[in-house]
């Protein structure tokens, strides 16, 4: 019998940088393209992320739920382009959420689905309606970026280069606290700088630099709650991936944990600003 051999580090670490260059280049190319491109772009995602958490918490019959609530989250995007009130699209949401927590079974499998719809409607909504806001717009989603790739990536580097006492080690041991400051530090300076380069080229905005620099800092925090909130459902779940689906990568949720904490901070605050909540 044979065994296929793993791949060299080299190898892997070209998988992953050429699956980056991909994930990046969509998701800029999509944000400068907007309307529905954009809009498709985080619906499929937002899909991926329902798929992956519903396979995860073994959501049982689970296609029949991932389907109630993949055709819920086109009935979002859709009544979103359309211009719909939020009215409408708050009570095509509870539909949605209502009918696939029914049929899912036993009372863990209601919860975990309910939960799973939560998760990806925040994916599938919040990008669309910060690239549509005024004064946010496309400088809004590329802050966003910006201080989520910042954190990862300060955090991974930092915490690697002083490492120090452990963040969390019950959910994920090689976090550490030094890693934590560096990546809330890079991501608020991060998130400066985009304001200030926007400002610089004529972008019009409405973002005020003490409140980008505090928002910065709230974003950078939650990006790294999101990453182990992830974490810790991985661990309840005993995989160690959210799916095989980014090579190098992982899952959609794997790349998008922190995102998710950033969107749901930046949906909330647009909510409050435009009179909804």
């Amino acid at each position: 019998m044979t065994s296929s051999a793993p791949k060299p580090p080299t190898s892997e670490l070209k998988t992953r940088i050429l699956s980056a260059i991909v994930m990046i280049a969509l998701a800029l190319g999509t944000a400068y393209w907007g309307g529905w491109p954009f809009a498709l772009f985080w619906l499929g995602a937002g899909i991926a992320v329902m798929v992956e958490w519903t396979d995860m918490t073994k959501v049982e019959p689970r296609r029949i739920v991932q389907a109630v609530f993949g055709v819920g989250a086109l009935a979002l995007t859709v009544l979103f382009l359309s211009g719909a009130s939020f009215t409408v699209g708050a009570l095509t949401a509870l539909a949605a959420l209502i009918v696939g927590t029914l049929l899912a079974k036993g009372s863990h499998g209601k919860v975990w689905a309910a939960s799973g719809f939560v998760y990806a409607a925040v994916i599938v909504l919040v990008p669309p309606m910060v690239r549509a806001y005024p004064g946010v717009g496309v400088l809004g989603l590329i802050w966003m970026f910006a201080v989520v790739w910042a954190t990862d990536i300060a955090a991974y580097f930092t915490g690697r280069a002083l490492g120090g006492p452990k963040l969390c080690p019950a959910i994920s041991p090689k976090k550490t606290w030094s890693g934590f400051f560096g990546g809330l530090l890079a991501a608020t300076l991060a998130g400066f700088l985009v304001v200030w380069a926007g400002e610089r080229f004529g972008v019009t905005h409405s973002f005020d630099p003490w409140v980008t620099i505090a928002l910065s800092m709230v974003a950078s925090i939650a990006s790294q709650i999101g990453d182990l909130g992830e974490s810790a459902l991985k661990r309840h779940c005993d995989v160690k991936d959210s799916s095989h689906l980014i090579p190098g990568h992982g899952g959609v949720m794997d790349r998008l944990d922190g995102f998710w904490a950033v969107a749901l901070i930046a949906g909330l605050v647009l909510l409050v600003a435009s009179g909804v909540a």
